[in-house]
Order: structure tokens, then C-alpha cells, then sequence
């Protein structure tokens, strides 16, 4: 369950972060209040970062050899 609840707090995250960018893109923010959504804003970014980054990291790919299975790290296709 502990998986379900990193996706669901990186998308409440990230919803987030869109929200705070378009109260600061509006441009009715007050200086005070525009720092604020800045400064949240910014913890909000490193948040996704470390739960991409974490995801990341439990990425394997499973092979299978001489009737084994084994993990390998997953680079992905190059695009």
C-alpha cells in the first residue's frame, strides 16, 4: 500500500504545483503572497523530484537466465 500512497502524494504534488503556477501566472498575487506560492512552490518541485527519483530507482528489469530470474537496472529504450 505504501506504493499507492507515494503516487497519490506525488499527484496531489504535482496538482498542486499547477495550481500554484497559474495563481502566480494570473498576476493578481500581492509581492508578500507571490513569494509564499514561490517558496511553496519550490518544495513542491523537490517533492516530485525525490518520489520521480525514488520511482526511478525501483525501476529493474527481470531477466530471465538458464532458467533463473535475476534484476538489472532499467536504462530504458533511447529515444
Amino acid at each position: 500500500m505504501a506504493k499507492k500512497k507515494v503516487a497519490v502524494d506525488f499527484e496531489q504534488s504535482l496538482g498542486d504545483l499547477q495550481k500554484l503556477v497559474e495563481r502566480l501566472e494570473s498576476g493578481e498575487l500581492s509581492l508578500e503572497d507571490s513569494l509564499t506560492a514561490f517558496e511553496q512552490g519550490v518544495s513542491l518541485t523537490r517533492d516530485c523530484q525525490q518520489a520521480l527519483s525514488q520511482a526511478e530507482q525501483k525501476v529493474q528489469l527481470l531477466v530471465e537466465q538458464h532458467g533463473n530470474l535475476s534484476t538489472e537496472p532499467f536504462d530504458g529504450p533511447v529515444e
